[in-house]
């Protein structure tokens, strides 16, 4: 099958024409081909994985985990403006089965009620604690607890950004694990527990992360997730299925290989002395979470120290995700923005003779395929388009690049939905699957190509802001429904949780 354009029709074209635009399919095609084979290689990976996972973590995971092991952990919440679902993701966190864990609650300067909403929703008190300053952040105002020692603190501070907020949530932490956590997000009762066991397992452990799920079109009530179910707005459903490939294969494929460069800010787990020797959070970048990752890479290969650094497939954490196009967009655009922020400025990692999998093979891929790709993606499509208008795209070129960018697109879509079925099976019903697979066929007429352009708008905004040094981040807004938890405040319920001693913890540190 030739990919020539058909010079027999056209005489007119000169041959160099003819010859650069033919170059152009082929370098196309080559990239749509390249990206969708990394990507079933890692599904294949992430196939075994899957199911070596629940062959031994399983239903024997209760039983051969006992509370004494498990080492204590501080959940950080950073939240700004986040007034609607703070309270319900705090009664859900209380509600974790695991033996040793407080919640600290970062206010960062919100001018909502967010503040008061956590204040009288678990009875905390102002309490003049001692505030060690291990890394720099905005002034801290005061900080509140439950009375009777409860699990639940909370620190007000001035506005600084996500970045900031977590810093400061670091430096009042507790205990040598901390956990971040969205304030739009709901655990699993079995969540922690699920996302630390890597960290007993295997000593060298200096991060791990879970898996982010949508809560859009689920019920929750007083902190407890109620019933599961897919959104039934066409943003979030097609939403949904990008959450599946991502972490379903994506990242779970990197994981074995160690070669993993992003956990998700909204729900992952780090030894707090590895990230402080790093310098924290960047507060003067978009995306904090994904550079901490790559740092600790850089830094762990500099240092030529052994670690690891693993994705848990189980762990869940549901999440409300941008439910309206304006949201949407300014979610994608800082995600790309900050991708390339966290290659750009940690590229010493590629260059590393110890580099590994991750510095010769997960940083290329992300670079050019994740990072730079969207601009390849756009100018193909476009190309298509244009050449197709002018009469200069064969029928074969055509079909061929339809195959290579639609196609293969679809049959990693449905490689993920048969990965969630034979592994977790949340959605289980023939008209679950049945909405999941036509959305798989939608999203590439229109959905991919606007989130190519979206993160297209992301590189040019990281760009721009290369050239205006200084500037800090910000918080990133996005329009929340909140809807998908019930009004039932469950006061009872979450004061009891709140006035909970906390219990002693062997090593725990200030």
């Amino acid at each position: 099958m030739s990919l020539a354009i058909e010079a027999m029709a056209m005489p007119a074209i000169p041959a160099a024409l003819a010859t650069t635009l033919e170059g152009l399919q082929w370098a196309f095609l080559l990239y749509f081909v390249s990206i969708n084979a990394v990507y079933l290689g890692l599904n294949f990976i992430a196939m075994f994985a899957i199911l070596r996972y629940t062959r031994e973590h399983g239903a024997s995971f209760r039983l051969r985990n006992f509370a004494e092991y498990q080492p204590p952990v501080s959940i950080l919440v950073p939240a700004h403006n986040e007034e609607k679902t703070i309270v319900a993701t705090v009664r859900s966190l209380l509600r974790l089965g695991y033996p040793n864990f407080e919640v600290v609650v970062i206010n960062d300067g919100s001018r909502d009620g967010t503040l008061r909403a956590v204040v009288e929703a678990f009875g905390l008190v102002e309490f003049p604690e001692a505030y060690r300053v291990r890394l720099k952040t905005a002034p801290v105002r005061r900080i509140f607890v439950s009375p009777g020692n409860g699990r639940v603190r909370l620190v007000d501070k001035d506005n600084g950004g996500k970045a900031d907020a977590l810093n400061a949530g670091i430096n009042t932490a507790r205990y040598p694990l901390f956990c971040v956590v969205d304030a739009d997000c709901i655990l699993q009762e079995d969540s922690l527990a699920r996302v630390v066991q890597p960290f007993l397992e295997d000593a060298r452990m200096i991060a791990a992360g879970g898996v982010i799920r949508i809560v859009n079109g689920c019920k929750v009530k007083d902190g407890l997730l109620s019933e599961i179910d897919l959104p039934d707005r066409l943003l979030p459903l097609t939403q949904t299925l990008e959450y599946l490939r991502a972490f379903l294969f994506g990242r779970l494929g990197w994981s074995p290989l160690n070669a993993l460069l992003i956990i998700s800010g909204a729900f992952g787990v780090f030894y707090k002395e590895r990230v402080i020797a790093a310098g924290g959070y960047k507060s003067d970048l978009v995306g904090e979470d994904m550079e901490m990752v790559v740092r600790l890479h850089n830094q762990m290969r500099e240092e030529k120290r052994p670690y690891r650094i693993a994705f848990v497939p189980d762990p869940i954490c549901w999440t409300e995700v941008p439910s309206d196009l304006r949201s949407l967009y300014n979610q994608r655009v800082r995600w790309q923005q900050g991708l390339a922020e966290s290659l750009f400025g940690n590229w010493r990692l590629m260059a590393r003779r110890n580099g590994g999998m991750v510095g010769w093979v997960a940083y290329p891929f992300m670079l050019l395929f994740e990072c730079l790709g969207p601009l390849v993606e756009v100018l193909g499509y476009a190309s298509v388009i244009v050449l197709g208008l002018a009469g200069l795209l064969s029928s074969q070129a055509f079909f061929v690049f339809l195959f290579a960018s639609v196609g293969l697109g679809i049959l990693l879509s449905v490689n993920a939905m048969m990965l969630e079925e034979i592994s977790f099976h949340l959605y289980p019903r023939p008209g679950q699957q049945l909405k999941l697979f036509l959305v798989a066929v939608l999203e590439n007429f229109g959905y991919r190509q606007m989130m190519s352009l979206f993160r297209v708008v992301g590189l040019l905004r990281w760009l721009v802001r290369l050239l205006r040094l200084g500037r800090r981040s910000h918080w990133g807004h996005m329009r929340r429904d909140g809807d998908w938890h019930a009004d039932d405040p469950g006061e009872a319920g979450a004061g009891a949780a709140a006035s909970r001693p906390l219990q002693s913890a062997p090593g725990a540190t200030r």
